[in-house]
């Protein structure tokens, strides 16, 4: 079985070959704000609501004009949510 694990360069050299692909900048791709999404969503719901989430947060962000600042708004509204869900769970 092959270890499906990245180390943070292999992360890196993954996220610039989307920016090629894609023709996006540096700010267009915020690693550690969708890895720190990930980890919310997936504590404060379900690991599968993780990807789901990331989704999400870019559709709405590229749907309000995908601005660095659309994309932080909208996840930061993501893990509000997933953090309401997780005290509505314990309650």
């Amino acid at each position: 079985m092959t270890d499906r694990t990245l180390p943070p360069e292999a992360l890196d050299a993954w996220a610039g070959e989307l920016r090629e692909r894609f023709a996006l900048g540096p700010d267009d791709v915020p690693i550690a704000l969708i890895l720190d999404l990930a980890r919310d969503v997936a504590t404060g719901v379900a690991r599968p609501a993780a990807p789901l989430s990331a989704f999400v947060a870019g559709l709405v962000a590229g749907r309000g004009g995908g601005t660095p600042e659309q994309v932080r708004a909208t996840v930061a509204e993501i893990v509000a949510l997933a953090a309401a869900h997780r005290g509505q769970e314990s309650a």
